[in-house]
């Protein structure tokens, strides 16, 4: 591949840099609420659109605004003073051939379905409006679905990268933010909301997490129950980091909380998310697409949830990129480390970027010779089977956030 670059470069790996900074936000965060309802709302769309049409229409459903509501909390319950809003933007395509495609109708029901299955609190009836701003696309943007050709143009010129692998922060960051918002914690905890955030800081050997996590009010008489409470998720969380590979773990949770103060001192939920009344959300402010926030490694522009996954660029190569690192890790021997960068230049095949940038960190001696065939060939097997991949894609096989 003529726009193909391979480096082996000296950098000091990420879990070998002094100071290392991850963060998670998790199931009930607004942020990820904002990624995830939206890349739902683009794989129902996408589905639609194969039943009637075949192929995918053009759509970018990545533009929305979670405004949060009012509540009113008390220990043993509360009430919804004013709902969430939940505002749709962007584009889509509503009807081609003569045919109407139920659009508004798609979106709104695809809101409520995320609410029923993530956050079961949530009446999404009563608990949140739903506003559709979605318009019809430009002529030309449109005009790339109609093209022929094996694969679609790409509708932006645009950049995305990728890593491998995780680094043990990395991983226990992701890890404690599934653990606790997991069906089996869940079960034995279920007086704690969805809303959690994971913010890890390891500083040499020592990983320092702070972990926010409401506890739902219905749950709390009282004060003094809501910190025995706190004491037992906190020796449970204890539990789930202790055999983490760092010489020392710190647990902060819930650190805003003070003894004495009453409601004004604890950290409540009535419906599992601070979106009921402090915090909006917003599309690409949540995770990135493997998951984690990871302040020491390079980072798109792009926020991929509900873009086309045919033809944006902005997620497809954010996807692909990681795959792609992933694989020349698994495969190459010797390697501590691999970023890949892909770029795209508008209207150009998406099976064609404008150039693919590879870096490798060694761990031992490495022949480039040898690197470069392995790593060639890994890149054009991903590239040769991207129509394959734009499917899965398609079918919402990889998560985004």
């Amino acid at each position: 591949m003529k726009n193909l670059s391979i480096e082996i470069i000296k950098n000091v790996p990420t879990q070998d840099q002094v100071v290392e900074i991850v963060e998670r936000k998790g199931t009930g965060h607004p942020d990820y609420i904002c990624d995830s309802v939206m890349e739902g709302i683009s794989v129902a769309l996408s589905r639609e659109y194969m039943k009637v049409f075949g192929h995918v229409l053009h759509h970018n459903i990545d533009k929305c605004l979670l405004v949060a509501g009012q509540v009113e909390k008390w220990f043993g319950g509360g009430k919804v003073i004013k709902p969430m809003e939940f505002v749709i933007g962007d584009r889509a395509t509503f009807k081609a051939g003569g045919k109407r495609v139920p659009v508004v109708e798609i979106a709104e029901e695809s809101v409520k379905e995320w609410f029923r299955e993530n956050l079961k609190r949530v009446n999404p009836a009563r608990d949140i409006k739903v506003r559709v701003a979605l318009q019809p696309g430009s002529a030309e943007l449109t005009d790339i679905f109609e093209r022929k050709g094996r694969v679609k143009g790409a509708n932006d010129t645009s950049a995305a990268v990728g890593y491998a692998p995780f680094t043990p922060t990395e991983k226990a960051v992701f890890e404690t933010e599934r653990f606790l918002n997991s069906p089996a914690f869940k079960t034995s905890f279920p007086g704690t909301g969805e809303d959690v955030k994971v913010m890890g800081f390891r500083k040499a050997d020592v990983l320092d997490l702070t972990v926010a996590m409401p506890l739902v009010a219905g749950y709390v008489k009282d004060e003094p129950e809501y910190f025995k409470k706190k004491k037992e998720l906190e020796e449970a969380l204890r539990d789930f980091t202790s055999p983490l590979p760092f010489k020392k773990v710190t647990l902060n949770y819930n650190t805003l909380d003070i003894p004495g103060e009453g409601l004004g001192g604890v950290y409540l939920t009535l419906l599992g998310t601070s979106a009921e009344d402090a915090d909006s959300g917003q599309v690409g402010r949540g995770n990135r697409v493997n998951g984690v926030i990871s302040l020491n490694r390079p980072t798109g522009t792009e926020a991929a949830a509900g873009k086309n996954p045919t033809s944006h660029v902005g997620k497809i190569y954010s996807v692909l990129a990681h795959r792609i690192a992933g694989e020349v890790y698994k495969r190459i021997d010797g390697i501590s480390e691999v970023y890949v960068w892909l770029l795209s230049q508008i209207g150009s095949p998406i099976d064609r970027p404008k150039e693919v940038s590879v870096q490798v960190v060694p761990a031992q001696r490495l022949d480039y010779n040898k690197v470069k065939g392995g790593i060639s060939s890994v890149v054009e097997e991903f590239l040769s089977e991207i129509e394959h991949f734009t499917g899965e894609l398609t079918r919402g096989e990889y998560p985004v956030c």
